[in-house]
């Protein structure tokens, strides 16, 4: 466990378990892709992904998805605590060179379940001001 766990009981619906702002560079994505195995060119190589119709290099919908749930793992203070987890990619997130992509991740409860001892948590994900991931919730066993 990396920290202390929530305390079930005292969980209420629309509380927050905080917010977090995550860097996403260049050299972020090349390292994802190595870790990942996707080497798909939109991640790394500008002229491929404008030819392709993006804005530019793009961040891994994974590694977006995977940075996002990091908030609710370190708050439940243990990440085999998150049973489960699922979103919507709904838009790109657009890494500049040079520079960053600024990823902002807020949390909320949006359930509690105290029979089965989970709680849903509902992420907000956003970039530039605007939702990257749709419907991004993780159940935790606390």
């Amino acid at each position: 466990m990396s920290g202390t766990r929530p305390d079930l009981a005292s969980l209420v619906v629309g509380q927050s378990i905080g917010t977090r702002a995550v860097d996403v560079d260049r050299r972020t994505l090349v390292r994802y892709a190595g870790a990942s195995g996707d080497l798909n060119p939109i991640h790394w190589n500008e002229r491929f992904a404008t030819e392709v119709g993006l804005p530019g290099v793009i961040a891994h919908g994974m590694f977006t998805m995977g940075t996002a749930v990091n908030l609710v793992a370190d708050w439940a203070g243990d990440p085999g605590a998150v049973v489960e987890y699922g979103t919507r990619f709904t838009r790109p997130v657009p890494v500049p060179d040079p520079g960053a992509a600024v990823v902002e991740v807020e949390g909320v409860v949006g359930a509690v379940d105290a029979d089965a001892r989970t709680v849903r948590i509902d992420l907000t994900v956003t970039c530039q001001g605007a939702r990257v991931l749709g419907k991004a919730q993780a159940t935790v066993r606390l």
